[in-house]
């Protein structure tokens, strides 16, 4: 550890905490991500979203994988913390599901709304979080989290294009 003219090594810097916290923040969000993905996939209609969430789920393990190693890379122990920003979108999921029509396609586009706001949060905290490794010369963490960042705008754009090419479509003919 480097001392600085404060007497405080680098580690002891009040942003590498707050960056601590974050990754324990984003973790807990995906752990609470992975636990509702199979109620999620079995709600949908299409077979196509169906498949999205369940190829998401294993997306998301990964990347709770990569979290446990970034902890590690930090000397830190991978200590989830409840996020309220996912705890919300997942409600809001919830919601959906229980005030759309099972089988409809109306209901498949909740859940994609649903899933692209669990996506855009997740790509705010990633991208800040990659920025944030970076200030705080975190190259490889930064590296890490550039990786998951990739994956969560991929998973954003699967959405959109099933969105578009299917499942929009099938809900217009629903309309009442």
């Amino acid at each position: 550890m480097e001392n600085t003219s404060s007497g405080l090594s680098k580690d002891q810097f009040p942003l590498t905490e707050f960056f601590i916290d974050e990754l324990r923040d984003v973790y807990g969000a995906e752990k609470q991500l992975a636990h509702v993905l199979p109620k999620l996939r079995k709600a949908a209609t299409s077979p196509d979203l169906a498949m999205a969430f369940e190829d998401h789920l294993r997306v998301t393990q990964e990347q709770i994988t990569r979290l446990d190693q970034i902890f590690q890379l930090l000397g830190e122990p991978a200590e989830a913390k409840k996020c309220e920003g996912m705890e919300g979108l997942i409600k809001e999921g919830e919601s959906v599901i229980e005030h759309t029509e099972v089988g409809s396609a109306t209901r498949d586009v909740g859940l994609i709304i649903s899933a692209q706001k669990v996506e855009h949060y997740e790509i705010a905290a990633y991208g800040s979080l990659r920025q944030l490794a970076k200030t705080i010369d975190k190259a490889e963490i930064s590296s890490l989290l550039e990786q998951t960042l990739e994956e969560e705008k991929a998973t954003d754009m699967l959405l959109s294009n099933l969105a578009e090419t299917l499942i929009n479509q099938d809900a217009s003919t629903e309309i009442r």
